[in-house]
């Protein structure tokens, strides 16, 4: 995996302004640490990083390929699941290679089909192409959004990178915020509005969308969008097509010239591509899968059960790696570490985030890329097929908001009343409801609750999951490790989008249909285990500690952050129990240590980034 970044200036010769784009690529160093390379010629600078993950020799980059005497140069984050069907068609239409990188296919595919290429890839990328001839920028990002790709446009300049901080490194790009940047912060977060940039003028290309950058300004289409229309598959063909589509996504994420594991909590969703993955090693003759789970210093000691967390992982990744004959690794973090590694992984961000979530993973990939370069993990599962509680608790299913962030109130609270005026969190986490609903493709004359458990599909698919992908790719980047995510195979996607609830929830079980297509994969213990979140510490230390952080910040009258929140309400808060106000403010880890951490974390990202506010 790589980063990439570039500048296009229509008034201006970029090859005087080498170093601004070289400040610009260094900061994607720790998503590429194997090599650097430039582009600079006329209007246009291009940078990228590589991690070296197929063909070392053959993919450097930028890479630049010729139709006839017109040149095309690209810079590309991402990888091809299905590079030789492409390179296959390409052949026969009389290309020929000189190396067998997925980035050298993807850039002959432009060449060949321009930006109808999109349609034929499958696989996680982000990419901009510049045409010297037509002296045009093209930019895509994939289907799902797994890899990310932000920009600014000001004036006659075109900005864009695979992370904010590589757009912030350029100086006409300032850390401003305005209001809605502080309602995404206060309001959204740790999610983010699809397409927002949370820093003023700066946006993200959405999932599935590309852009066309020329002298007369940036035009955005939509390439790729779920389809509805009437599921007519049996029950039966549809559980083999689900086998069949999971079973091809797992074995096509498998290829890399570089070491290879997985991600194992013991959880449906890991458990599968870990079995899966560790009989294509046996087949190929790949030797011993390895796989990687994490705990936590006294977990077992601290952890309660509850009704978003029933039961520890560790005993049934145990099960699994015995099951699957893998080479199991446990890594272990006690609380000083994870509270260190909170800005780390605020920075990893660009924005405040999960907190102790985001940092456990930033660890956990930081010791794994000792020894492996790829992972493969089970994100993505639970949206596309309904394993959260909101599926099926009537309750949260008809909230008439996002259900992971049904404290809106509670979240306005802790603000200032100038803040609260000023972005009025309730309302503008409502219009972001309704905006998200307005645009779902609806199926004519379809059932009123299903077209309601439609629309939670939905929701989860352009918000909690983008989320979840955010936080996998800035985490695992920032240690310099690649994490593939079999589940979000467009094509898996585009199909149980119009399978029904019934199915999905076959048998009265979240997952259902998954399970049942699983049956005979995965022994019955973990096949049937209730649903479990990503591992969190339980340790009191931790509250503990995000707790003095926090009230460190609010005694300290420096604080950027105090302007902005009820300084006595958030102090009561601290002063409290943190298990008198236990239950998530976000999704399902996220409760009273975390907001501790949460606080904290935002006045570290305005001291660190310098962030103006622009109210």
């Amino acid at each position: 995996m790589c980063g990439i970044t570039g500048w296009i200036d229509w008034d201006q010769n970029l090859e005087l302004q080498r170093h601004v784009v070289a400040s610009m690529t260094a900061c994607l160093a720790l998503r590429g640490p194997d090599t650097e390379g430039f582009h600079v010629k006329g209007p246009v600078a291009l940078g990228h990083r590589r991690l070296v993950v197929v063909d070392p020799a053959g993919g450097g980059q930028p890479m630049t390929r010729y139709k006839g005497d017109h040149a095309f140069t690209m810079v590309y984050n991402g990888e091809l699941y299905n590079t030789e069907d492409i390179r296959r068609d390409l052949k026969a239409r009389g290309y020929e290679f000189q190396a067998h990188s997925d980035t050298e296919v993807l850039l002959t595919a432009y060449l060949e089909w321009g930006s109808d290429c999109l349609s034929r890839l499958n696989g996680i990328f982000a990419f901009a192409i510049w045409d010297e001839t037509a002296q045009t920028l093209f930019l895509a990002r994939d289907r799902m959004g797994v890899k990310p790709l932000f920009y600014a446009q000001q004036g006659r300049s075109f900005y864009f990178g695979s992370e904010l901080k590589a757009l912030l490194a350029h100086p006409d790009i300032k850390p401003e915020i305005d209001a809605e940047g502080l309602a995404e912060i206060f309001a959204i977060s740790p999610a983010r509005t699809p397409g927002h940039g949370v820093f003023r003028n700066i946006r993200e290309v959405r999932p599935g969308h590309s852009l066309t950058v020329t002298r007369e300004g940036v035009k955005q289409e939509r390439y790729w969008a779920l389809a509805s229309k009437p599921h007519t598959d049996d029950f039966a063909t549809t559980v083999e097509t689900i086998r069949t589509l999971l079973l091809d996504s797992i074995d096509r994420q498998l290829v890399a010239d570089v070491p290879v594991a997985t991600l194992l909590s013991g959880g449906l969703d890991s458990s599968i591509i870990t079995v899966v993955a560790s009989k294509v090693f046996e087949q190929q003759g790949r030797g011993t899968l390895h796989t990687y789970s994490i705990d936590y210093k006294d977990n077992d000691r601290h952890f309660e059960a509850n009704a978003f967390q029933p039961n520890s992982d560790a005993p049934y990744a145990r099960l699994i790696s015995e099951f699957a004959k893998t080479e199991h690794h446990t890594i272990q973090f006690d609380t000083p570490e994870l509270i260190a590694a909170l800005k780390d992984a605020v920075i990893a961000r660009d924005l405040p985030g999960m907190t102790d979530v985001d940092a456990s993973l930033y660890l956990f990939c930081r010791e794994i890329k000792k020894e492996k370069t790829v992972v493969l993990s089970g994100e993505c599962a639970d949206e596309i097929f309904g394993g959260y509680p909101w599926f099926y608790r009537e309750e949260l299913l008809n909230a008439g908001t996002f259900p992971w962030a049904s404290m809106t109130a509670e979240r306005a609270s802790w603000l200032s009343a100038e803040l609260r005026e000023a972005i009025k969190p309730e309302a503008y986490v409502a219009q972001r409801y309704r905006e998200t609903l307005d645009e779902m493709p609806r199926l004519a004359g379809e059932d009123p609750a299903e077209a309601k458990r439609r629309e939670m599909f939905y929701l989860n698919l352009n918000w909690f999951m983008n989320t979840l992908l955010d936080r996998k790719d800035r985490m695992s980047m920032a240690a310099s490790l690649e994490a593939r995510v079999p589940f979000c195979d467009h094509r898996i996607v585009e199909y149980v989008w119009n399978v029904p609830w019934s199915m999905k929830f076959h048998e009265g079980r979240e997952k259902g249909i998954l399970r049942k297509a699983m049956e005979g994969i995965l022994p019955d213990e973990v096949l049937y285990r209730k649903k479990s979140p990503y591992p969190k510490t339980h340790h009191p230390a931790y509250t503990e500690a995000t707790r003095s952080w926090l009230k460190e910040v609010l005694h300290d009258p420096t604080s950027p952050l105090l302007d902005l929140i009820d300084r006595e309400h958030v102090s009561r808060i601290a002063d409290l129990d943190a298990k008198a106000s236990g239950i998530p403010w976000f999704g399902q880890l996220m409760s009273t240590p975390q907001l501790f951490a949460y606080l904290a974390s935002v006045d570290f990202w305005l001291r660190e980034y310098r962030v103006s506010v622009k109210l």
